[in-house]
């Protein structure tokens, strides 16, 4: 159905796209808010430009769905769809730091078929397809098996107090890379209590799956693709062992925070 060779070779592209215009190697980059707290740059559009060309070319068929692309709800009559963040974690990306990823998944029916992040910077490429497993810069991955939840590896700035027992790591800008993490096993939670977008999870949250780790919403139920609301709130990536334990952990915080939202 699809060049798998070529579509790694777009999504490379698009990774170096980015990464030469990354202001961690100096670049002078432009950037501003869509919205306050919501920044975007000069390299996310041209990313988005360039997949959206390229993808289109590679599956005339497939609809599209992107951050950075006014919605066009032709998608929703569409079995396949591309699912797009040209750049995951803006904000890393415009601060210099390495935190940011290229994110694309293929979804048919509603489930993803193809995963793939290319983090140049970090020098990291990351592919999963359904039912055949995942990669880390060729080589298979399996994730997290945790058992105890106290302990466990988190992502985050800082924990807040309900959450002392668990242990801090370094936490990219890119939820994508975070729940990728996960997958590799450098990692053994992620959670997130707001309302996020299709693009942000769809290629994680397959290579993550696929490496073994349960992935859901904040609440535990299994995210949908190609939905007219593209939304879902929370992500809850982890060691299949402690996701229950995750899951009641955040209950009460999510349906507050959510109805508050």
């Amino acid at each position: 159905m699809i060049d798998h060779q070529r579509l790694e070779g777009i999504v490379r592209e698009a990774g170096r796209i980015a990464h030469s215009r990354w202001p961690g190697d100096g670049h002078n980059l432009a950037s501003w808010d869509k919205t306050p707290g919501d920044p975007v740059s000069e390299a996310d559009l041209e990313v988005d430009t360039f997949l959206k060309r390229e993808l289109g070319a590679l599956l005339p068929s497939a609809g599209w769905l992107s951050e950075e692309t006014a919605d066009d709800e032709s998608r929703l009559k569409k079995d396949l769809i591309w699912l797009v963040d040209p750049i995951d974690g803006t904000r890393d990306y415009i601060r210099g730091r390495t935190g940011w990823a290229i994110s694309v998944a293929l979804i048919s029916s509603g489930r993803p078929l193809i995963g793939m992040l290319s983090a140049p910077a970090r020098g990291e490429e990351w592919l999963a397809q359904a039912g055949q497993g995942v990669t880390l810069n060729g080589a298979p991955i399996a994730a997290s098996r945790r058992s105890e939840f106290a302990g466990s590896r988190i992502p985050i700035d800082q924990l807040p107090s309900p959450d002392s027992d668990l242990v801090v790591v370094d936490k990219p800008n890119s939820i994508a890379l975070r729940v990728a993490m996960v997958a590799a096993d450098h990692a053994d939670l992620v959670a997130t209590l707001r309302w996020g977008f299709e693009w942000d999870v769809g290629a994680a949250a397959l290579i993550a799956r696929e490496a073994g780790a349960a992935v859901t919403d904040a609440f535990g139920k299994p995210f949908g693709y190609n939905k007219r609301d593209p939304r879902a709130f929370g992500v809850l990536a982890s060691s299949p062992l402690i996701h229950t334990e995750a899951i009641a952990r955040v209950a009460d915080r999510a349906k507050d925070l959510a109805q508050k939202a």
